[in-house]
């Protein structure tokens, strides 16, 4: 009987353990800077992952994206065919340089294929964003880009994406079809790479949820990229070994917050 509860405890604990890291895994569009000067290099590495943020890992399978790309002054250009694949782990992730050529805010967006997470049962697409602002443009940060992208969920600032310190409170709106969504959870995480050891797991991912507007705030503690992932369901199922299955669709923002020195 002893072996056998251990051996049961032992199980219990580790599903409880996969399950958790489960929950907090996140698309990533991040630049090599949010904020570019006009005396910095003009040609901006991107690299797009799917991960755990926090824990640096593990790295998941990211299949090239549906839909990447870049809104500047309402104009989308289409990225995709400038992503280089990079194994990392022996997953898939993406790497592309974009050229900025004008003072404006760049809004660069993905769509990624659905992936399949067994552990809970379901897909997942994350649409994300990341806006990196040009020669201090500071002209299209709070704009939506949904329609013209084509994608069906996203965040919009209500605070400044870029140039932000380390203890300002971010707040962003969360829309889905060009409507607010209210009494959404918006999951928060650290790009930490796996550097800083968190007091519990529930530490690894902060929660938070939207108001009847759909607005949500967040004080950012720590300088460093910040992932919001506002995680809704999506109207369809996809099939899955005959079965259809539901579909997590999350609005996912990451932000950059620099140490005020």
């Amino acid at each position: 009987m002893t072996k056998f509860l251990t051996t049961w405890a032992l199980t219990f604990w580790i599903v409880l353990v996969l399950s958790g890291a489960s929950t907090a895994h996140f698309a990533m569009i991040i630049p090599s800077k949010d904020v570019v000067e006009k005396g910095d290099s003009k040609e901006i590495p991107l690299i797009l992952q799917f991960t755990h943020p926090f824990e640096g890992g593990p790295q998941m399978q990211m299949d090239k994206p549906e839909k990447f790309g870049v809104v500047v002054r309402d104009n989308v250009t289409d990225l995709l065919d400038t992503l280089t694949e990079k194994k990392v782990d022996g997953k898939s992730t993406w790497e592309t340089n974009y050229k900025i050529t004008r003072p404006a805010d760049y809004i660069f967006f993905l769509s990624p294929k659905p992936y399949w997470e067994a552990s809970e049962d379901k897909f997942i697409v994350h649409v994300t964003k990341v806006i990196v602002d040009a020669l201090g443009a500071e002209d299209g940060w709070d704009k939506p880009i949904a329609e013209a992208a084509g994608i069906p969920v996203e965040i919009i600032p209500l605070s400044r994406p870029y140039s932000l310190y380390a203890g300002n409170v971010f707040t962003g709106q969360v829309f889905r079809d060009g409507i607010p969504q209210l009494d959404v959870a918006v999951e928060v995480e650290w790009w930490g790479q796996g550097k800083t050891k968190a007091p519990t797991d529930a530490h690894i991912r902060q929660v938070v949820k939207t108001d009847s507007n759909g607005v949500f705030f967040y004080g950012i503690p720590k300088p460093g990229w910040w992932g919001f992932s506002a995680i809704m369901e999506a109207p369809e199922s996809i099939k899955h070994e005959g079965k259809d299955k539901m579909v997590e669709l999350a609005a996912v923002l990451w932000v950059h917050a620099y140490l005020m020195k």
